[in-house]
C-alpha cells in the first residue's frame, strides 16, 4: 500500500504516492529524475548520495522517502542556478576539486551543510568532517582547498 508524500525538492512542492520502503535516493533518481544524487555503496559509507534535508547533510540511500514528508530536500540540481554557480561550486571548479565527478554532488552537499553551519573550518579538521564522503581521484586536497575558499568568501 502506497503512502502520500509531500516534500519540497529544490524549492518545488512535490506530492506523490510512494511505497513505504522506497529510499529517498531512489525517489529522487527514479521518480523525480534528479540523477545528480548518485548511488555508490547503498550502505551510507561512500557519501555519493548525500543531499540536504532541512539544511543538514544526510545519506539519501539510508532514508526512506516517507521520512522526508513535510520537509525540504536540496539536491545538487538545486544548488545555484543555471549560469550562476554558488561560491562553493565556483571554488570546486577553480581548484579542480573533481576528476571523474562521481563523488562531487555528495561533497557539494556536505560542504554546503558545513558552510551553512557557521562554524569556523580549519584545514586540520576538514578531513575528519569530510570522512563520510569517499573520493578515489583527487586525494582530497583540492576539495579541502575549495571548501576553505568558499568559507572565506562568506
Amino acid at each position: 500500500m502506497e503512502q502520500s508524500l509531500r516534500v519540497k525538492v529544490n524549492g518545488q512542492a512535490v506530492k506523490r504516492e510512494v511505497p513505504p520502503r522506497l529510499t529517498l535516493a531512489d525517489f529522487l533518481r527514479d521518480r523525480l529524475r534528479l540523477t545528480g544524487t548518485h548511488l555508490g555503496c547503498e550502505h551510507g559509507v561512500c557519501g555519493a548520495c548525500t543531499v540536504l534535508l532541512d539544511g543538514d547533510a544526510v545519506r539519501a540511500c539510508l532514508l526512506l522517502a516517507v521520512q522526508a514528508d513535510g520537509r525540504e530536500v536540496t539536491t545538487v540540481e538545486g544548488m545555484g542556478e543555471p549560469g550562476r554557480l554558488t561560491p562553493l561550486q565556483r571554488a570546486f571548479l577553480e581548484h579542480g576539486a573533481f576528476q571523474c565527478g562521481f563523488c562531487t554532488p555528495g561533497f557539494l552537499a556536505t560542504g554546503e551543510a558545513l558552510l551553512r553551519s557557521g562554524r569556523r573550518l580549519s584545514r586540520a579538521e576538514l578531513p575528519d568532517l569530510l570522512a563520510g564522503n569517499l573520493c578515489r581521484c583527487t586525494g582530497y586536497g583540492p576539495i579541502v582547498d575549495a571548501i576553505l575558499e568558499a568559507a572565506g568568501s562568506r
